[in-house]
């Protein structure tokens, strides 16, 4: 059974006026409720403020804390209007994403959190709907937590490039970040992770397997004691910000691909949503769900 870190802040702590599609959240927990067999939805305990200093600048994470972050700032983030709730909630994502990464690695398997890899936030600012990088905050604390994890391998196959992480480990030899995204897509300003692999638009299918394929290939002299998922569904042809032209079942052979990897590696992996904008939202929900169900049959393999 797959645990996965839900709150309902996840949703409703954006603002009902906001661009965001914040329902894609409480969607795709009401689907996988119909499998308790597989899924077990826990609720997440705020982060502890230290943690979050782990990956960020305390001046900046304290500004936005604090709710002092200039209107430039926000513009930045993204998620606007800002409501009340929007600070509990980021501290519940990065919450989820913590309590993810503790039961993969107590269970050397795979959890997840219905939220996170909010890969666009840089050390001292936020960015592109992401705030508080969760990705880099897991990094950190399970390397300084963990004295059997040294090496973490970040695979980021969200279309856009996970500019913030790879920004924040480029001086980092404990976490190899590899990505591949959409190389005409946001950020216009790419920084260079480990191994980058810019695709072009309206890539289809078989060719993003096969550079998938080979790729992972070519990570196999790089070591990992824990891998770090990152998600996103926004390579679908339905996605409106995305630019690729995936399918529902191209991303599902996509999450096997990687949980194979993984599987061979026995090594506990965190799997974090990312992104995903179709229109109507209901694409993104689909192949979110078929993503954590995958997720809970490779559970027993692990």
């Amino acid at each position: 059974m797959l645990n996965i870190f839900y709150h309902p802040l996840y949703c409703y702590g954006i603002d009902r006026n906001s661009r965001f599609p914040r329902d894609r959240y409480l969607l795709t927990k009401m689907k996988l409720e119909k499998y308790p067999d597989k899924i077990l939805i826990r609720e997440p305990k705020m982060i502890d403020i230290k943690d979050i200093y782990l990956a960020h600048d305390k001046e900046y994470v304290d500004s936005f804390l604090n709710g002092n972050l200039s209107n430039k700032e926000k513009r930045k983030i993204g998620l606007q209007p800002w409501n009340n709730s929007i600070i509990d909630r980021t501290k519940l994502i990065m919450g989820g994403s913590i309590e993810a990464l503790h039961h993969a690695i107590s269970r050397n398997s795979i959890a997840a959190n219905m939220a996170g890899g909010t890969h666009h936030a840089h050390y001292s600012f936020g960015s592109g709907y992401c705030i508080f990088n969760d990705l880099a905050i897991c990094a950190i604390k399970c390397v300084n937590d963990y004295s059997d994890i040294s090496n973490v391998l970040i695979i980021d196959l969200d279309v856009h490039q996970g500019d913030g992480t790879a920004a924040i480990f480029k001086e980092n030899k404990n976490v190899f970040t590899f990505s591949i995204h959409c190389e005409s897509n946001f950020p216009l300003k790419k920084m260079r992770s480990d191994i980058d692999v810019s695709i072009n638009k309206e890539m289809k299918d078989n060719q993003y397997l096969k550079i998938l394929r080979e790729h992972l290939e070519n990570l196999n002299n790089v070591k990992s004691d824990i891998i770090l998922f990152q998600a996103g569904v926004d390579s679908l042809k339905q996605d409106k910000l995305g630019h690729l032209s995936l399918t529902k079942e191209g991303l599902k052979k996509r999450n096997e691909i990687v949980l194979d990897f993984a599987k061979k590696r026995s090594c506990p992996m965190v799997v974090f949503m990312g992104g995903g904008y179709s229109d109507p939202i209901g694409f993104s929900v689909e192949s979110f769900v078929d993503l954590f169900l995958q997720c809970s049959d490779y559970q027993n393999d692990f």
